[in-house]
């Protein structure tokens, strides 16, 4: 039997719907930011992605998966996505012939050839931004502000960004040889890797997997100290910035990400996440303004993040959240002899070119069958094709829930598919919405204890409604307490003093 190869996953069923979800989410808030989509290819010339990332990098010199092809030319699988982007963007003139900043996202196929373990994959898919063409620390602040909002909207809680700064060339050339200083009397203490990343990146030696728990690097010189007037001021700006857009953060000395090609910010996101344990790292990113001109382009600043849409999805799983995924059918149709089968490949793709989700028979099974298989795909309605109906240009439909049957005029099938599963999408979202806290912005329900208010600020909760409206006291319906009241129906006890006029049964 052939297998998939190691660290790669075929992706199906339902895991594959949450995969179609989170992109369409992706793609909507993309459009609100207006960031326009890019695709690479998956393979390119070795230089764009070592000399790009860096020489010196884990995913350079162990990780890519390199080549050569039948034209003797060297070729590496895209290991990540920002390279082969500035590439495009050199290549196809951006700078000169699109709006400035340039703002792309992708989301695309990645190889790494590393161990496989949860989370990480040799095979993985990254979604990523790119603005190029601002060094305003409010573009860093964007960045970071795209990434936490998407998080938000898949329903992930307690968001936090670790943040950086890397400073200029002037700052990290500083900080470069302060590191050298410091680590070069414990040279015999470090992995074989870190004593070579020693001359060529020391910056690498604080991002190293093996010693990152030796008390060496912990106690090793931060760049925040090493940074001149103007990058401090700069970080200052893009702290400012976040705090206006009123994304949680704080200052991690250490951060320094893995690849080279990093100046300025540098930043990471996590998310609380049950079993991801210490490593709850969901997406990453930082400025890297000489890279454009590294791969041979004009001076152009440059701010990304990127994040895996796997690990994204195990996240969303881990925290048990229930992604809106429309999972049955609407129309399931049924038949029996050769002529009803003749009508229900016509009316079948009708149905679907008029906007439908239809399913029908294909094996032949009997009518009983054909019940039970409309069952299992969650049919909402089934049409019933008869011979004797069809010859009166009618035909029989079943709701499949209440199990009520009607026989209507085919001309009058798109009318009445139109109504009746229109109000099963009002009756779906009026219950959706009663599980939801609809409150607005004065609510003060808890997750655990929603109050679906309704958005009229007249309690209909239940005993456990904690809503604290300052126009509502939030009672149960017969409440005539002033608007002062502050009574909390929860425990049914007055605390609103003489004037109160509640009537909660024993107050």
């Amino acid at each position: 039997m052939i297998i998939k190869p190691k660290g790669c996953h075929d992706i199906y069923g339902i895991e594959g719907k949450k995969w179609q979800y989170v992109n369409k989410v992706i793609d909507s808030l993309m459009e609100k930011y207006n960031y326009e989509f890019i695709r690479t290819p998956i393979f390119e010339s070795s230089e764009v992605f070592h000399r790009g990332m860096g020489n010196t990098t884990d995913v350079v010199t162990k990780e890519t998966y390199d080549f050569t092809d039948r034209g003797d030319r060297k070729m590496t699988l895209r290991p990540e996505g920002t390279a082969g982007i500035v590439r495009s963007y050199i290549e196809n003139k951006m700078y000169g012939n699109m709006p400035n900043p340039v703002k792309l996202y992708y989301n695309g196929t990645m190889y790494r050839y590393e161990r496989p373990q949860s989370g990480r994959d040799r095979e993985l898919t990254q979604f990523g931004i790119e603005l190029l063409g601002s060094d305003d620390p409010y573009s860093d602040s964007e960045v970071i502000s795209v990434a936490v909002n998407l998080y938000k909207m898949l329903g992930l809680r307690e968001i936090k960004v670790k943040i950086n700064s890397l400073g200029d060339n002037e700052s990290r050339n500083n900080y470069r040889e302060a590191l050298k200083d410091y680590f070069r009397p414990y040279l015999s203490e470090l992995c074989p890797d870190c004593k070579e990343r020693f001359e060529k990146n020391p910056l690498r030696i604080l991002d190293c997997k093996v010693d990152k728990d030796n008390e060496i690097l912990k106690n090793a010189p931060i760049t925040l100290d090493y940074l001149n007037e103007e990058s401090k001021e700069r970080f200052d700006k893009v702290r400012e910035y976040l705090e206006a857009l009123e994304v949680d953060y704080e200052i991690d000395p250490k951060l320094v990400r893995g690849l080279d090609y990093y100046n300025h910010t540098v930043f990471e996101i996590e998310a609380h996440v049950e079993g991801f344990g210490s490593n709850n790292v969901l997406g990453a990113g930082g400025r890297y303004n000489g890279l454009v001109e590294l791969l041979g382009g004009p001076s152009t600043p440059g701010v990304g993040f990127a994040c895996g849409i796997g690990r994204l999805i195990m996240a969303l799983d881990l925290e048990n959240i229930k992604l809106p995924i429309k999972e049955d059918i609407e129309v399931f149709v049924m038949y029996v002899s050769d002529t009803e089968k003749n009508y229900a490949a016509t009316l079948v793709q009708s149905l679907r070119m008029s906007g439908f989700r239809v399913e029908t028979e294909y094996t032949g099974r009997s009518l009983k069958a054909q019940f039970k298989q409309a069952d299992r795909l969650g049919a909402k309605y089934l049409i019933i094709l008869n011979d004797e109906d069809l010859r009166r240009n009618e035909l029989k439909i079943k709701n499949n829930k209440t199990k009520e049957e009607v026989t209507i005029g085919l001309d009058y099938l798109l009318y009445y598919l139109d109504e009746v599963l229109l109000e099963d999408e009002i009756e779906y979202k009026e219950e959706e919405y009663m599980e939801r806290c609809t409150c607005g912005d004065e609510c003060n329900c808890t997750e655990e204890k929603h109050c679906g208010c309704m958005g009229e600020h007249n309690c209909n909760c239940g005993e456990h409604c904690e809503c604290t409206h300052e126009d509502n006291c939030g009672c149960l319906d017969g409440c005539d307490c002033d608007d002062d009241c502050c009574c909390g129906h929860n425990e049914h006890e007055c605390h609103c003093g003489e004037d109160c006029k509640c009537h909660h049964e024993g107050e």
